[in-house]
């Protein structure tokens, strides 16, 4: 569907430079027109180009990428709305009641440092003012200063695999079929408009469903908590640590090489994520390693032990939990009894699972689960010897 003709002066505001270097830089196709004519894709493609120069990039190479098609990608940004007003710090500071130095500070944790921008746009104070709503009605200011960095972390991640993907299944695919560069734009930009509104939606959607799943855990934690006698010590929580790795993983990809290697970590941890009891949760993964917590200890191992029997490549995994309480903060998790899963899991061998005594003795008799005591285990960082059992099927008899 061809594209609205605009004006060359609209062009420019868009582009960000003087109407001239437009001219100049459509006569000698650095931005390819159709039919001589403007249009808010030829436009984002000259902003690129633009901060392109900024960054050193000769015409000559730009004049390239845009003809492949390369530069296509500027138009979508057009779709994210932005404000035209922006503020000074003093000046946001007064509209939202937040102080200055604060305001800076969760600036940073957004990672849009105001050292940096100097000023805040519309969405900045409108966002400050929510947030100083928020700690008048009682929250704690470092509990609120978690969250934000949490937020800002957990959508960072998402906004680049939005952009990530979208250019490596839509993008360059239309680069490899020798699509116009600006027909390129157009079909991306009605692309992105589609998908664009349904990323709010399906993000409250997800979110209202994770929120009602752990307001209930936690609930569900502080009975339990009061029943054993845990430590309720502010910011600790009782939970049960789990590390998975896979041996062996550097020689496998000295022998079989980093793409192959990188598809078995991508099937590994989604064999993870598929099997997991809805009580668990993936902290984070390092490599070919993934840290898990529950507050079920023995759902915790029985999983382990299910998937340590269907994960059938190799390397084979290996599995350390220990169960105790540590510090959260900022969606992870801290201490002494983290690192001691750590640990754990480094004197696992492929396809076994070592526990701790404390997560022996949280299962107690099961009839699914059998602990061998091993002894004890002296354990890098730990002054004494640690009691380590292998965790198995108690259907199985080697």
């Amino acid at each position: 569907m061809p594209e609205t003709e605009i004006s060359l002066s609209e062009a420019a505001r868009i582009a960000g430079v003087p109407a001239s270097t437009l001219k100049r830089w459509a006569q000698t196709r650095v931005v390819p027109l159709k039919e001589g004519r403007w249009t808010r894709a030829a436009a984002a493609q000259a902003r690129v180009v633009a901060r392109m120069r900024e960054r050193g990039h000769s015409l000559a190479e730009l004049r390239r990428a845009g003809r492949d098609g390369r530069l296509a990608f500027g138009y979508v940004e057009d779709l994210i709305p932005r404000g035209e007003r922006t503020y000074s710090l003093a000046d946001a500071a007064a509209e939202c009641g937040l102080e200055e130095e604060l305001i800076e500070r969760i600036m940073r944790l957004l990672g849009t440092p105001t050292a940096i921008e100097s000023r805040l746009t519309e969405q900045d104070v409108d966002v400050m003012k929510r947030i100083a709503a928020v700690l008048d009605a009682g929250m704690p200011l470092v509990a609120l200063l978690q969250l934000v960095r949490v937020y800002a972390q957990s959508i960072r991640k998402i906004a680049e695999a939005e952009v990530r993907l979208f250019h490596l299944f839509v993008h360059e695919p239309l680069i490899a079929d020798g699509v116009d560069a600006l027909e390129m734009a157009e079909q991306m930009g009605d692309l992105a408009s589609e998908l664009l509104p349904t990323v709010g939606p399906f993000m409250e959607y997800v979110h209202n469903r994770y929120l009602r799943f752990y307001t209930e855990q936690d609930v569900v934690g502080h009975m339990e908590s009061d029943l054993i006698g845990a430590a309720d010590q502010l910011g600790r929580v009782q939970m049960a640590f789990c590390f998975v790795d896979l041996t062996g993983f550097t020689r496998y990809t000295e022998e079989e090489g980093d793409e192959e290697a990188l598809d078995l970590i991508e099937r590994f941890v989604e064999s993870v994520e598929a099997t997991l009891p809805t009580d668990a949760l993936i902290v984070k993964t390092i490599g070919d390693e993934v840290m898990i917590v529950s507050p079920e200890p023995a759902m915790l191992t029985e999983w382990a032990v299910g998937f340590l029997t269907m994960f059938g490549e190799r390397p084979q995994p290996r599995v350390g939990i220990h169960y105790g309480s540590a510090v959260y903060r900022d969606g992870d998790y801290f201490g002494t009894e983290v690192n001691l899963a750590h640990r754990v899991v480094a004197r696992a061998l492929g396809g076994e699972i070592l526990v701790t005594r404390q997560v022996a003795d949280a299962v107690g008799e099961s009839e699914y689960l059998r602990f061998e005591p091993i002894g004890k285990v002296s354990l890098k960082g730990f002054p004494e010897p640690v009691d380590l059992y292998t965790a198995r099927s108690a259907a199985s008899r080697d």
